[in-house]
């Protein structure tokens, strides 16, 4: 039924909840997962007036990151086509982005189910994600029991 889905991470406690669901909507042959980070926007370290690492070796770091742990969230895959994508910027933003330019057809993704006021100061990546995608999305809410 789906031929893409994307999957995104952000390297937080829970974020990976939403992988067994990927791997369950994606039964069909030929579904291919890209699972994407998005990470600030780099810029040039500096400490005590001088620059520690410029904005391009502060990027190549953050890809880096961004890529082996893609590479370890996908060992849950159950051997399944993956791509990876680190992106930068504001995380909805580039979600929403990287599902135009992948063609998906879903998203499916981890919200950690703020509500109140941590919502309201914090804003929810998947609340801007959901409410712009489009393509359907999957919300799995992080810290709920596993279904037996």
């Amino acid at each position: 039924m789906y031929k893409k889905i994307l999957v995104p991470l952000d390297r937080e406690a829970g974020a990976e909840v939403a992988l067994p669901v990927a791997v369950d909507l994606a039964k069909s042959d030929g579904t291919v997962i890209r699972l994407v980070y998005v990470a600030p926007t780099p810029s040039a370290i500096v400490a005590e007036g001088r620059v520690i690492a410029y904005a391009d070796q502060e990027s190549d770091r953050l890809q880096h990151l961004g890529m082996d742990y893609l590479r370890e969230a996908a060992h849950q895959l159950a051997g399944l086509p993956v791509e990876y994508a680190v992106r930068f910027g504001e995380p909805a933003e580039e979600i929403l982005e990287e599902a135009r330019e992948f063609g998906a057809d879903l998203v499916v993704m981890a919200t950690h189910g703020r509500s109140g006021v941590a919502r309201l100061m914090l804003g929810s990546v998947a609340e801007a994600v959901l409410r712009r995608s489009e393509v359907p999305v999957v919300l799995v809410r992080h810290g709920l029991p596993a279904a037996a």
